[in-house]
């Protein structure tokens, strides 16, 4: 007669004691330090509180995303997106690269990274590009703003430093969609062959021109509430947290030093990397006038990417993975790589291309 097995008999897990630990120390902090948690608690809604309420719901940045929405669907729909297609696939396949690579970048220039990875992703397997291909095609992506309201409110920061705008753009957004694959084709991912796409895809939807406007509209304030501000309360949250315990300062003082080493405005590119580039882009609009105008397009370019690090590890590669030929593992790999060429970039713009266009 076999044993029944106790279900109160399981073994536990690591979990589980993890959750003991936190059980046993949080009766203890009530016990011995009755305010800490409420301290902890009370940190964490002073640092989100000021960035979500006041910049975001009622501030003028939280509008500017979803204006910004409704400019690049209305350039979508007017056959923007098309055009680059058409201007930079000729190029790729110069540079002997499979054209259907620049789809995710092209596509990612009015700013919808996932997007840009569920329809390139199918459209490149169709193309029969390799997987160094699809590889490059992700780092490429990375080189483009990952929200088109950056960009905007980049522009606007971008002015305030006395900088050509036109030359900053110029180097910044369209000369990686051409530099960046030939670098990887001829350097980590030499597997390029160039094809002929037996169909040129279309991206400029048969939408109503009426119906843009408002759909888009609907997509920048799902963008704001669901995306944006979610992912900075996050952020702020940990932030808060880590302030709270007296860790925060020495990850902000090697942020600083390493960012400011790369020509890059410190607090921005922090905001850039951990939270939001749009918010970025927001504070820089701030303090653009009264800095050095290197760390200001230092920092607009670094924005002008596929940040913050929580879509380069995670958004880019659970969408790859799910609509190419490439694992998690490639996908991610891919985008850090396109994330260090984009700080190199940063780096050289700011440093060296500033004083020559200010």
């Amino acid at each position: 007669m076999s044993e029944r097995k106790d279900p109160g008999r399981r073994k536990w897990t690591g979990v589980e004691y993890l959750g003991i630990f936190l059980v046993l120390s949080s009766l203890a902090s009530l016990l011995f330090w009755p305010h800490a948690l409420a301290g902890l608690f009370d940190a964490i809604i002073k640092k989100v509180f000021p960035i979500v309420v006041d910049i975001f719901l009622t501030g003028e940045v939280g509008i500017a995303v979803i204006v910004s929405v409704i400019v690049g669907r209305m350039l979508e729909r007017l056959g923007f997106t098309d055009a680059l297609f058409r201007v930079f696939a000729p190029v790729m396949k110069w540079l002997s690269i499979n054209p259907a690579v620049i789809i995710p970048s092209v596509y990612n220039i009015l700013g919808d990274i996932n997007a840009a990875g569920r329809i390139a992703g199918p459209i490149l397997m169709r193309a029969k590009a390799t997987k160094a291909e699809q590889k490059i095609a992700v780092a490429t992506m990375i080189q483009s703003q990952q929200s088109f309201a950056t960009f905007m409110i980049g522009l606007i920061a971008l002015a305030a430093t006395g900088a050509a705008v036109f030359p900053v753009v110029l180097l910044s957004i369209f000369v990686p969609l051409i530099l960046v694959p030939w670098l990887l084709s001829k350097t980590i991912y030499r597997d390029t062959r160039t094809v002929e796409l037996e169909e040129l895809p279309r991206f400029t939807p048969g939408t109503a021109y009426l119906k843009t406007v408002f759909d888009s509209a609907k997509e920048g304030t799902e963008l704001l509430l669901l995306v944006i501000i979610p992912a900075v309360a996050v952020v702020f949250g940990v932030i808060g947290l880590l302030e709270y315990i007296g860790v925060w300062q020495p990850i902000e003082n090697a942020f600083t030093l390493l960012l400011s080493a790369l020509s890059i405005e410190p607090a921005t590119g922090m905001l850039s990397l951990l939270a939001s580039p749009t918010l970025a882009m927001a504070e820089l609009q701030k303090i653009a006038a009264s800095i050095d105008p290197r760390l200001a397009v230092g920092s607009f370019v670094l924005a002008s990417s596929g940040l913050p690090l929580s879509v380069i590890f995670g958004q880019v590669p659970a969408t790859w993975a799910a609509h190419s030929d490439l694992t998690e593992r490639e996908a991610m790999a891919a985008a850090v790589i396109g994330m260090l060429m984009r700080l190199v970039t940063a780096f050289v713009i700011g440093y060296f291309v500033t004083p020559w266009v200010v």
